[in-house]
């Protein structure tokens, strides 16, 4: 199986009223093409650290991070533009990631005409694309402000596919959603992994979900990697006791 993403030993700290604090350490994984690869944890445990790190808008500390094969730790110039639109990321708050004076087709536009697709074309891609993702053409002519948080996230994903990326990431990309508008962007990233072979890295604290679409799921707790395997094997048997007590605590609130 093709690896389109290798992280190996990276490591990220913050200075905090004069001390350290290690957001991430020590962390190696893969993501293959195609699959859709969760990280499961508590807030501030490092997770959204690690994902612009991986779309490098974080710089790293110490570590490799390769994207098909190609090490872009360091990447500047031409090498980091092919990056941005090889590595794209779907946000918590949709609406704070477009511009609110840019109308949704032209948000979606800037993104195409940024790799040197013609105005013309990036027009009509937007269209499609916004159908790809459940919503009809006219709201490409829609403001931010104007549709609703479900709308702006179908919108987002449209924006971040229509530059066809080797590999998306979702950081909490439905938790900012009520629970069916949850439901319908799950259905459609789903669809987008079947239809464009998309592959994910998903970030969240919602075991539900990471059981839901991902094929394997890393734990992180602390900065570190400390239990990995699939949805089914994390869920019905934990091997570590900050597992035990998530999903202990997800059945405890369903019951």
């Amino acid at each position: 199986m093709d690896s389109v993403l290798e992280v190996k030993e990276i490591n990220k700290a913050y200075i905090s009223r004069g001390k350290k604090i290690q957001a991430v350490k020590d962390m190696s994984f893969q993501i293959y093409k195609g699959e859709c690869l969760g990280l499961l944890g508590e807030s501030g445990c490092g997770k959204s650290t690690i994902a612009k790190m991986i779309a490098r808008l974080e710089p790293v500390d110490s570590g490799k991070i390769s994207l098909d094969g190609k090490d872009i730790t360091y990447a500047a110039g031409k090498i980091l533009r092919q990056v941005y639109r090889s590595v794209q990321m779907v946000f918590q708050a949709p609406l704070e990631s477009f511009n609110p004076r840019l109308k949704l087709g032209e948000g979606i536009m800037e993104s195409m005409i940024n790799q040197g697709i013609s105005r013309r074309e990036a027009k009509v891609r937007a269209g499609e694309y916004l159908e790809m993702c459940g919503l009809t053409k006219a709201f490409a002519n829609r403001y931010p402000h104007q549709v609703s948080g479900g709308e702006c996230q179908r919108a987002s994903i449209a924006r971040a596919i229509s530059i066809k990326p080797k590999l998306l990431i979702c950081d909490e990309a439905t938790s900012a959603l009520d629970v069916t508008v949850q439901a319908q962007i799950l259905k459609l990233m789903k669809e987008l992994k079947q239809e464009m072979d998309m592959t994910y890295f998903l970030i969240s604290h919602d075991i539900a979900l990471v059981q839901e679409i991902c094929d394997r799921v890393l734990v992180m707790y602390q900065g570190e990697v400390i239990e990995e395997g699939t949805p089914n094997e994390i869920i019905m048997n934990p091997q570590q006791e900050y597992t035990k007590k998530m999903i202990d605590a997800v059945f405890k609130i369903s019951l």
